[in-house]
């Protein structure tokens, strides 16, 4: 199974068991274990300036936490584990995805689609405040594991002048590790999501600068 099926198939898990979870546990017991869904796009940061990019970047991820409580107060501090995938659609190609140095070059031919892709695994940490009025606030950190890097391209090649597509796969020189900042807040299962990366997804001077902003909503059944 390939990643991007692995991640739908733990996205639909989530979403179909969490129903279920929610009519068989009871409500002290919901509140020990978050399980969500991001929904985002990115805006990606230090783009170089021979790169275009399309305004949405859409992005997923899923993520159990389990929730300790903080004396007896209603907030909580929650450690946990996540599935989490960018895109970046450019009008650009890697040059060569295995090359030293990572490096992208503009498309001349007619084209559809040209992406990168990336998913890792995380480790979410989040401290949560609950408020009377069932308005939520979380603020955390997360440091990912790269598992899984792509590059997928829908369109012409110098070689043929017919729609092909043509995709690639483990993306040399990323960087194993990301880390950043993570913000939620919202009411009852519904929250606005904000994660901000610090690292770079390309090791240091073998690619672009780049490193993502992502914006969204994050969907808890509890």
């Amino acid at each position: 199974m390939n990643m991007r099926k692995l991640f739908f198939s733990v996205l639909f898990m989530v979403i179909a068991g969490s129903s279920v979870y929610s009519q068989v546990i009871s409500e002290s017991a919901k509140r020990k274990v978050t399980i969500g869904v991001d929904v985002f796009t990115d805006l990606w940061q230090n783009v170089p300036d021979n790169m275009s990019l399309r305004t949405i970047h859409q992005g997923a991820s899923v993520f159990g936490m389990y929730n300790f409580q903080l004396g007896e107060s209603t907030s909580n501090f929650g450690v946990g584990l996540g599935i989490r995938n960018h895109n970046m659609y450019s009008d650009s190609k890697i040059d060569t995805i295995k090359g030293n140095v990572i490096t992208f070059s503009p498309i001349t031919e007619q084209y559809k689609r040209s992406k990168i892709n990336l998913t890792y695994l995380d480790i979410p940490m989040e401290l949560k405040f609950r408020f009377k009025n069932e308005m939520k606030l979380g603020v955390g950190f997360k440091i990912g594991y790269l598992i899984s890097s792509k590059e997928k391209y829908v369109g012409d090649t110098p070689e043929k002048a017919s729609r092909v597509t043509i995709k690639q796969k483990t993306i040399s020189q990323l960087e194993p590790y990301t880390y950043g900042f993570t913000f939620r807040f919202g009411y009852k299962s519904v929250n606005l999501f904000g994660y901000y990366q610090i690292s770079q997804i390309f090791k240091r001077d073998k690619g672009p600068e780049l490193f993502p902003v992502s914006i969204g909503i994050t969907l808890t059944p509890f």
